[in-house]
């Protein structure tokens, strides 16, 4: 018997920050992941690492069922990489695309390892001035969102910390007393970006993906020194 379209897997790519990694995703106990930490490889890693994530689950693109790419924020050069790679891959092998909300795909990371009830933040670096912030409670088996997605300067995210409050991502800098929760996130593991997909992005899935971009939230600002 032939697959059904709900039990065919995910291909997921992530690249909106320093991790850089693929996944071919049947299930939360069945996918294939291979992930890198290193800057500046996303170009050169990202086809090796859907390449060996296909061979290990025995998958050629055209048994999937989508492609899930991390949506940002992010890197803007990462989530360009991420992004232009997902399109060449989905248009040769006519899948759709589901673009995933990077840092809800974080938040449902963060699912693992907190109770029920919980509030914590996610921020991460725009710049040496700003934050890409969003503040989430956990309910049940999901998340909701306590203060949208938004960019902050750094001074009044800085000052808005509390002690208690449990942080997860980049944006708190080396010499500032305060404590990070031990399992700090800063962008989602491939398989979670698979995972969001399957739950949430039925009604994101998308055919004509030509001008798809990444959610980069903020301008991106070419900067030239004037002779």
């Amino acid at each position: 018997m032939k697959n059904t379209t709900e039990e065919k897997p995910v291909l997921s790519i992530e690249t909106s920050q320093s991790l850089c990694g693929a996944c071919v995703y049947f299930s939360a106990e069945k996918y294939y992941e291979e992930i890198s930490y290193q800057k500046n490889i996303h170009a050169e890693k990202i086809f090796e690492s859907v390449d060996t994530v296909l061979k290990i689950s025995g998958m050629q693109l055209k048994d999937l069922d989508h492609i899930a790419v991390s949506n940002g924020p992010g890197s803007f050069t990462g989530l360009r990489i991420g992004m232009s790679a997902v399109k060449g891959l989905a248009f040769g092998s006519s899948l759709a695309i589901v673009p995933v909300p990077t840092f809800e795909a974080m938040a449902l990371q963060v699912l693992n390892y907190l109770p029920d009830n919980c509030e914590f933040i996610i921020a991460n670096r725009v710049n040496v001035e700003e934050v890409y912030y969003a503040k989430f409670t956990i309910k049940g088996n999901s998340y909701i969102f306590v203060e949208n997605l938004t960019i902050l300067k750094k001074s009044v995210f800085l000052e808005s910390i509390v002690p208690n409050s449990l942080i997860f991502g980049n944006a708190i800098p080396h010499d500032v007393d305060i404590q990070i929760n031990e399992k700090n996130i800063i962008a989602p593991d491939p398989k979670y970006i698979a995972e969001w997909s399957k739950k949430f992005g039925k009604n994101l899935r998308i055919t004509n993906f030509d001008f798809l971009e990444p959610n980069y939230l903020k301008n991106f600002i070419v900067r030239s020194k004037i002779k």
